[in-house]
This record gives C-alpha cells, structure tokens and sequence, in this order.
C-alpha cells in the first residue's frame, strides 16, 4: 500500500500532462492510458521500476527496458515517440552540452571495438548483403535497402570523379563494401583502414573471395597511424569522424590532407549535430548512447566540420544533406531488426539485442525529428593557390 498514492499521484500528473500512443501495465495489474487508443504496452515488473516515471528520460527509460524490469509491446516507433512525451516532462531543452572525451589511440580502439565487435552474424541480421553501415542514397522512397546502398556507394565513386588506375584510401571502411565497388567498378586501387578486429577479418575474406586481393586490401590501422609512400588521388571517410571527437577534428582533416595528393578530392561523410553549439541530443537520449552503444562519440555542427575541414587546407565544393536518407535507412534497418529479433537474441544476447532494438528505433525518431543530420562534404587539397581540377558545374556528379 506504501506505493498507492505515490504512484496514482504520479500517473495522474503524467496523465494531465502527456498525451502518447501508451498504455502502462503495473505489477499488480493495474493499466493507466495516455491516450484513448494506445498502440503501445510498457509493463512495469515491481514497485522499484515505477519509480522511472516520476523522473523519466530516454535513459532511464531505457536502463528499465534494457534490464529486463519493464517491457515493451506494440510498435517501436511509438514507443520511442512515447519516450519523448514523457521525457520532455522534466526537460525543457532539446539539446545538451556534455564533457568532451578524450581519443587516445588506445580509447579510440576500444570504443570502435565494442561498438563494431558484437559479431558479423549480429549486423548481417539487419544490414544489407554488402553490410554497409551507414545512410543508403534512395532515388525513389520504394527503393530496396540493397538498391539504396548501392547507389550510395557508386554516388561517392561518382563524386570522387574515381578513374582507373587511381590510388583511393577509404578511412574507416566497414566491412570493406566501398574499397571493393571502387575497385571493382572504377578500377582504382583501393586501401581501406579499419580498428575493428571483426570489420578487418570479414573484409579481407569477402576481397579474397572476390578475387580483388591484387587492387584491394583492408589495413587494421588507426588513421592518425596509416602511412604512405606516395599520397592517394581519392579519400573517403564514411560514418568515421563521429568516433573522432570535437577536439581531434584538426587532426583528422590533417591526416587526410597529409595522405591526399595536391588537389586530390577527400569525401567527408559523417553524422552532424543540428545544435549550433554542437551539443547533443539532451533527455538522457545522448547519454544512453554514450552508455550503451557509441562510446565516445561526438558529433559537430555542420559548420564546425566545414571549418576544420578548410583550416586543414581543404577547398569545400559541394555539400550535400542526406537527413531523410538517412531516416529510411534507419526505417529499414529498425524493420529488418524486428523481424529477426529472435535471431538477434540467438547470435547476441537478450540485454544487447534489447540496447540495439532501441538504439535502431530510437535514431530512426531522431533523424526524421532533425534531432541530427548527416551531411557529405566533398572538397579538394588547396595547398598551392590555383584552379581546382573539378568541372564548372556539379552535372558530372549525376551522370549516368
């Protein structure tokens, strides 16, 4: 009886103050509905957990559910939309300032090393056949997830301007899906670099079984470490700078700018905060992530990329948002994860495929919200004064 008042006080103010597709289920048995047709259940297993809802956030939130202590049936997308309703109960503000990390090589390994280590199996579950992880290009909103990411991938070889016989580093490559298209569609000779011990093994099989392993290859290698005798004609950094951190942007733009040939063309791909002051995303959603699946991670306003990118000597051409591309790609990797959640459960374990399904869901919600976006930057290597070696106009970068 200790808990019936507390709790009924509790769910009355949320009641007054929330309105969200959710029903909540007590220990006991009790349902209370913030809507009249509610299309998500979150049950609460004891007393301990309905403590969440006095002080709600998208952490706690998803500590309960991550747990164990609660658990949610319906649709995830409106739960992550019912999070939000209940989160912004105590938080005003959308976006957070936070402690800037540091990124040794040692921290940097480790944080790449548990987000992207889980295991092949897991991310084959949801990905695509290329298991290409990041923002797929759609040319039409029914294209497939495969047909989208193959179509980014040749957009980044089309907006390189990739030509046989050209030397292209890919810093940060996965599984490797971009080096093998550049080398197999535009006949460069491809190095991709990697700090995931997973990404590296796959990688290296799937160019073997590819017969590329002559024009091809996959370097376990930090970025600040790779090397190279004489510099790449093409670089390109996908989904990699938000492992980087704020304060080593400097260094990351300079490393591609010391490996880049003078005038080469660097591609920048990578997840920006919509917070001017590059703050992330508040309510404890930053937070769960930094927790639980991105350890490290720190995204930059696009104008701060932009300005690093150029103090490193970079002339900036052409920048291109990808938001809503990135909101369908979520969508279809969310999709895929739900229907193979058994599957995902199998290969991982119950807490970790629990982190991901919110995680999935959760960044869909936040791209379509313009919580953040995704941009490509494409630039040139501008250290003597002169023309760039690019065309007048941007057709070449839709030709067929």
């Amino acid at each position: 009886m200790f808990w019936t008042r507390p709790i009924d006080d509790v769910l009355g103010r949320l009641a007054r103050q929330v309105s969200a597709p959710l029903r909540l289920v007590l220990w006991d048995g009790r349902e209370y509905k913030l809507s009249e047709s509610p299309s998500v259940t979150l049950r609460l297993k004891d007393k301990r957990t309905a403590a969440v809802l006095a002080r709600p956030s998208f952490l706690s939130l998803a500590e309960a559910y991550i747990s164990g202590d609660a658990d949610i049936e319906g649709d995830m997308r409106d739960a992550i939309r019912s999070a939000e309703a209940l989160a912004r109960v105590r938080f005003k503000a959308l976006f957070a300032g936070g402690g800037r990390s540091r990124h040794s090589r040692s921290e940097d390994r480790d944080a790449i090393r548990r987000h992207y280590d889980v295991s092949d199996e897991f991310y084959a579950l949801w990905l695509d056949p290329r298991m290409v992880y990041s923002c797929g290009y759609f040319r039409a909103a029914s294209d497939s997830l495969e047909q989208a990411q193959l179509q980014k991938l040749d957009h980044i070889c089309t907006k390189l301007r990739l030509a046989p016989g050209e030397r292209f580093l890919d810093i940060g490559c996965g599984w490797g899906a971009l080096a093998m298209r550049a080398a197999e569609r535009y006949g460069v000779d491809a190095t991709g670099i990697t700090l995931s011990e997973n990404q590296f093994r796959l990688a290296d099989e799937r160019i073997r079984a590819a017969g590329l392993q002559g024009r091809c290859r996959v370097l376990l290698e930090d970025y600040r470490d790779h090397s190279v005798a004489t510099p790449y004609d093409k670089i390109a950094s996908v989904g990699m700078f938000e492992h980087v951190g704020l304060h080593n942007l400097p260094v990351y733009f300079g490393s591609a700018a010391r490996l880049l040939r003078e005038r080469g063309l660097f591609l920048n791909h990578g997840i920006t905060s919509s917070d001017t002051r590059n703050g992330r995303v508040g309510m404890g959603a930053g937070e769960f992530i930094d927790r639980y699946v991105f350890p490290k991670g720190e995204l930059p306003h696009l104008h701060r990329a932009v300005h690093d990118m150029s103090e490193a000597g970079f002339e900036v051409h052409d920048v291109e948002c990808l938001r809503p591309h990135y909101a369908r790609t979520l969508e279809h990797w969310s999709r895929n994860f739900e229907d193979r959640l058994a599957q995902a459960v199998a290969v991982s374990d119950e807490r970790t495929a629990r982190i991901w399904r919110l995680y999935l869901a959760g960044c869909a919600y936040a791209f379509e919200q313009r919580w953040v976006s995704i941009y490509q930057v494409l630039g040139s290597k501008q250290a003597v004064s002169g023309q760039s070696d690019l065309p007048l106009t941007r057709e070449w970068m839709y030709r067929a």
